[in-house]
């Protein structure tokens, strides 16, 4: 029997799944699935969160194998996430430290790359 589990349930489980770690330890959620706009040639920030006086910017990915998780975040991907991160900056008028980490769920484990891009 096939799962009905989709590749973009999956992502959204993902997602979720990220976030709830983040807050075990000790990060608030600002922001999921953040979009920069329509057209920008920006990217999609899966989740945004702070802890203590720093923004992070969190890429989730969620493979059969750790290494094409890796693979799966070309130069070109990890540049306009980049530009997504600094145009909500921007818009939020944000000067403190910054981040972008990886958070890869692998099965039932959870690997997680801070200052990954």
């Amino acid at each position: 029997m096939r799962s009905k589990f989709t590749t973009y349930k999956k992502g959204l489980f993902s997602e979720f799944i990220a976030r709830m770690y983040l807050r075990m330890h000790g990060y608030h959620i600002l922001e999921k699935r953040y979009i920069t706009g329509k057209n920008t040639n920006r990217a999609e920030i899966d989740i945004i969160a702070r802890h203590r006086d720093t923004i992070v910017f969190v890429e989730v990915k969620n493979h059969k194998t750790i290494e094409s998780a890796w693979n799966s975040i070309p130069p070109v991907q990890a540049s306009r996430l980049r530009r997504a991160a600094e145009t909500y900056l921007v818009k939020k008028h944000f000067s403190g430290n910054a981040r972008f980490d990886v958070i890869v769920i692998h099965g039932h484990k959870i690997y997680w790359a801070k200052n990954a891009i």
